[in-house]
């Protein structure tokens, strides 16, 4: 056989791999159509089944409208990849719904009729600093009676909870009433009557930013009923709760029911107003002993947490500012950020607070949401009675090293506290239920995380009062009953991992070549001053008069140093030239595996489903 039949054999068989293989693409195509398969470790693209059950939920059509400034971007493949992790989960979302999800992406040009309809959603542009225009990443749904929610924009650092963000967003439209909280508290929380200023005072800000939210009903005092409608309990301070009280409470939460309930050891709020060393009463103290007892929740309300490293300064009057160990000033670090109602929240303050925990015969589980640092310990609620300065608190305080849970999120089975009804005298014919499958909780063991003083300040401007966050605890409130007010699906919800991946081996490649090249160069760096000092010596010895020139030894000493840095300095570059090999070799397998061997698997697998699918039709021939 000569060279040139060979060439034709050679590239005839070249041709017929490349038809072979577009014949393997199109026959993959209508063969695998429509199937999904999700191979990522964390099912990063696999609905959860709270998310699914909600979408089949849907009765009536919602439009999804994704802004993305696609053109403006080109050059910004950071913001384009997480650009598009959010437009594959909206794609997921739009799969999965039966059609009841119409998804439009659009392109949000500069001056053009979509921008100014991305304006008009509310939708926030946002600035690159310079590297382009500012642009747009978000989302906005409307449904068939006209009402409208967004994401103004998505946070690449909150992608964790992109799931939830859509799916909350996607269940308001489909459920536009607002859902009704059944609030009491034993504190003026509504506004009311100043006896020593003799002036009415304002709502707390809390409430007002609640109701801008949500349809509050206000529970009243000695309640021994809740209304079926009401979907969420708030207890603010439920101080001396009759029996009658404590035995709604209860079988709201055995029928479902979910509970947003602030107690606490010492609610500074109740006693002095605004100012924290005012004397206190015995009605600063609250707790739902029985109901606790029951669920296996340990809280005492006669302990208060104390922090020596998050502690509050406060003005007490003196020569200068004093730390507070019972007002606490939470950090990113002690707030769970891997909670829905607590992600992304950075500064919240809590006043002389309590802590839970649960007992060994609880069958719930507690998330913390909020909680102490490790120098934090445990002071008697005595000795913020009437305390007048703050530094006396440091007397008998001691860290345990264990953070305490100021606040957390209650999830598991749960049991009635009144298995044989209410003690009451009129009470006849109950017959309480007993227990529920799946408590929605959340506890905080601080009232004082409600008041105005400790997360916004009030200013008059031309006769209107406007309020400035400093912290947020607002923020936290609402996401809390946000959340509660979901449906169970969205409660479960938690954060999922994100698409971000490192490559761990060749990370494991660098870190060890960057050991290995410090202590080389701290090789160099250590012969380089012992060869100083040899010099130093040398010269130091010398008997002559020519301290300009060098002697031979001088000249010996420093021509072996810098042949001995010609050769660490290859060294050095062998290092580095080995680290890039090394990751060269792992890159050129990865494209093996990922150009060969995936689309072998494919194929045969599209292969093998052919196969099945033609062998009834050959037996019913």
């Amino acid at each position: 056989m000569n060279s040139e039949q060979q060439r034709k054999i050679g590239l005839t068989s070249l041709v017929l791999l490349a038809l072979a293989f577009i014949a393997a693409v199109i026959v993959s195509n209508s063969l695998l159509s429509g199937m999904r398969l999700d191979l990522t470790e964390n099912k990063l693209y696999t609905l959860s089944d709270g998310t699914r059950s909600l979408l089949s939920n849907i009765d009536e059509p919602i439009n999804l409208y994704y802004f993305f400034s696609d053109r403006e971007t080109s050059d910004v493949q950071f913001l384009r990849s997480f650009a598009t992790r959010v437009q594959e989960m909206l794609e997921e979302f739009a799969a999965n719904s039966d059609g009841k999800l119409i998804l439009n992406i659009i392109d949000p040009l500069p001056f053009s009729e979509d921008e100014d309809r991305a304006s008009q959603f509310g939708l926030q542009p946002v600035s690159l600093g310079g590297l382009t225009e500012s642009v747009y990443l978000g989302l906005a749904g409307t449904n068939s009676v006209g009402d409208q929610e967004i994401i103004p924009f998505f946070q690449p650092t909150k992608e964790n909870f992109l799931e939830y963000d859509v799916a909350r967003l996607i269940y308001t439209l489909a459920n536009p009433i607002k859902t009704t909280i059944g609030l009491y508290s034993s504190l003026p929380v509504n506004g009311g009557f100043d006896s020593r200023t003799q002036q009415p005072t304002q709502a707390w800000a809390a409430i007002d930013q609640a109701e801008q939210v949500f349809d509050i009903r206000t529970l009243a005092e000695g309640f021994d009923t809740i209304d079926e409608d009401v979907e969420v309990l708030w207890l603010i301070h439920p101080a001396n709760l009759g029996e009658a009280s404590l035995y709604a409470i209860d079988q709201f939460i055995m029928r479902g029911g979910r509970a947003l309930i602030f107690v606490d050891p010492v609610a500074e709020v109740a006693g002095g107003g605004a100012n924290p060393l005012m004397g206190m009463n015995a009605s600063n103290s609250s707790s739902l002993e029985p109901l606790f007892s029951a669920w296996g929740i340990d809280y005492d309300p006669s302990v208060v947490t104390a922090d020596n490293q998050l502690a509050l300064s406060i003005n007490t009057g003196l020569s200068r500012p004093v730390r507070h160990i019972g007002l606490i000033g939470l950090d990113a670090n002690t707030i769970n950020q891997e909670e829905v109602i607590t992600a992304g929240l950075q500064s919240i303050n809590v006043g002389v607070a309590g802590s839970f925990s649960l007992n060994n015969d609880s069958q719930l589980t507690m998330t913390p949401l909020l909680s102490s640092s490790a120098e934090s310990g445990k002071l008697p609620a005595a000795q913020f009675q009437s305390l007048q300065d703050p530094s006396d608190l440091f007397d008998n305080f001691t860290p345990t090293g264990v953070q305490q849970t100021i606040a957390g999120r209650l999830s598991g089975h749960i049991e009635t506290a009144f298995p044989d009804g209410p003690a009451l005298e009129d009470a006849t014919d109950f017959q309480p239920l007993l227990a529920t499958e799946e408590a929605n909780i959340v506890l905080v063991a601080d009232v004082d995380i409600l008041s105005d003083r400790l997360w916004v300040q009030a200013q008059n401007f031309l006769g209107q009062q406007l309020l400035t966050a400093f912290a947020s605890n607002g923020d936290f409130l609402v996401n809390a009953l946000d959340n509660l007010s979901g449906s169970a699906e969205l409660i479960g919800l938690r954060s999922r991992a994100s698409f971000t991946r490192p490559f761990e081996k060749v990370e494991e490649l660098r870190v060890a070549a960057d050991a290995q090249f410090r202590a080389t160069e701290e090789r160099l760096q250590a012969e380089l001053a012992e060869t100083e000092r040899n010099l130093g010596e040398l010269q130091a010895a010398r008997d002559d008069n020519s301290s300009l020139l060098m002697s031979e030894g001088q000249q010996r000493e420093l021509q072996r140093f810098l042949d001995e840095q010609v050769r660490i300095r290859q060294e050095l570059r062998a290092v580095r030239r080995n680290l890039d090999a090394d990751i060269e070799q792992l890159g050129t397998r990865l494209k093996m595996i990922n150009i060969g061997l995936i689309p072998l698997a494919v194929l045969i697998f599209a292969l093998i489903r052919w196969v099945i699918s033609r062998r009834p039709r050959r037996s019913h021939a």
